[in-house]
């Protein structure tokens, strides 16, 4: 094949790409927004700043409708009642009494990936680009620190190896971002250099110690991260998308416990004794668990038959008994605000 027969073809299969990832993204955006004339309307009135002057709920809405993707909020004692819309629209939502951050594609010829760090009266303060596909996002608790996680390549956890994560932390007060792909990762005493590893699911304890997954090998791991450290120590292994409970003495993670490929369970790791209990939920949890108070953890479910686009967000207890609550229908990645 000739130099120029080359280049010509080449150029095709990169049209052939870009134009199939736009028709992707906008299929998507039709199904997300399809019934929107035919769906009942969602009860909302609340003032926002009513709503988020006491202890409330974060999360994206997924009703159809006008509002759907727009970041809601509800009293945290009233869960199922009329929803309040801040002006945010968002893939991945995390907030704090100070702020919140959100993480959003927007479509085009080519998709351009972005973060937005808000204020608390969600007018953007800074902007951070994204690598990738968003997937996790958290807030340290004084809002100080944002974590990312987004997927350079691949979009699912659900086959270890076949994706690769990019996860950031971010001062927000610079903008100044840290990968924490090239920390130190230490399993049972070695260090873990091979070049499938990737992190991801960033929870904070404090300003300088935070949790995550590190993964290699088809193997996930709990770590225990260091930012002035540049290190991260496994505490325990098959687990993914940790999240530190109010009172910092847990860790709530999904695992994948014996299950098949793609399945997850629920479990909460005990700091003090590295005791794990799994949770009553039997159904398969992809998502990076909230912890609603001390005792109940939220989580989000596609709801079943009705296709990805629409979600709930769940509740069950910490300790392994009861059973799972709707807690919030038509909502997804909460975040709880005291």
């Amino acid at each position: 094949m000739s130099g120029r027969a080359r280049v010509w073809t080449l150029g095709v299969i990169v049209l052939v790409t870009l134009l199939g990832t736009v028709s992707y993204i906008y299929s998507v955006r039709r199904e997300q927004t399809q019934g929107v004339a035919a769906a009942p309307p969602m009860p909302t009135g609340p003032d926002l700043t009513a709503v988020t002057s006491g202890p409330h709920v974060v999360f994206r809405s997924t009703a159809a409708g006008g509002d759907y993707g727009r970041v809601a909020v509800v009293p945290l004692g009233e869960p199922a009642g009329p929803r309040a819309f801040t002006p945010a629209a968002c893939d991945r939502v995390y907030a704090r009494r100070s702020g919140a951050v959100c993480l959003y594609a927007k479509p085009g010829l080519v998709t351009t990936y972005r973060a937005q760090v808000l204020g608390p009266d969600w007018s953007v303060t800074r902007e951070l680009p994204l690598s990738g596909v968003p997937s996790r996002t958290r807030l340290s608790r004084d809002g100080s620190l944002v974590a990312t996680t987004t997927f350079v390549a691949g979009h699912s956890y659900s086959t270890p190896g076949q994706f690769s994560t990019e996860t950031l932390v971010t001062r927000v007060a610079d903008g100044h971002s840290t990968n924490i792909e090239h920390f130190q990762v230490i399993v049972g005493g070695k260090r873990v250099t091979a070049a499938d590893r990737n992190l991801w699911g960033v929870t904070f304890a404090d300003g300088a110690t935070f949790y995550a997954t590190a993964a290699s090998g088809g193997r996930t791991w709990l770590v225990r991260g260091s930012l002035g450290g540049q290190r991260l120590v496994a505490l325990r292994d098959d687990a993914e998308c940790p999240s530190l409970s109010p009172d910092g003495t847990r860790i709530a993670f999904k695992t994948r416990a014996g299950q098949e490929p793609g399945h997850w369970r629920i479990a909460v790791y005990d700091i003090a004794t590295g005791r794990s209990t799994i949770l009553a939920e039997q159904r398969s949890v992809d998502d990076q668990i909230e912890w609603l108070d001390d005792t109940r953890v939220i989580y989000g479910l596609p709801r079943a038959g009705e296709g990805p686009s629409t979600s709930d967000l769940w509740t069950v207890r910490a300790d392994g008994g009861g059973v799972a609550d709707l807690f919030i229908r038509d909502a997804w990645s909460p975040a709880v605000v005291r």
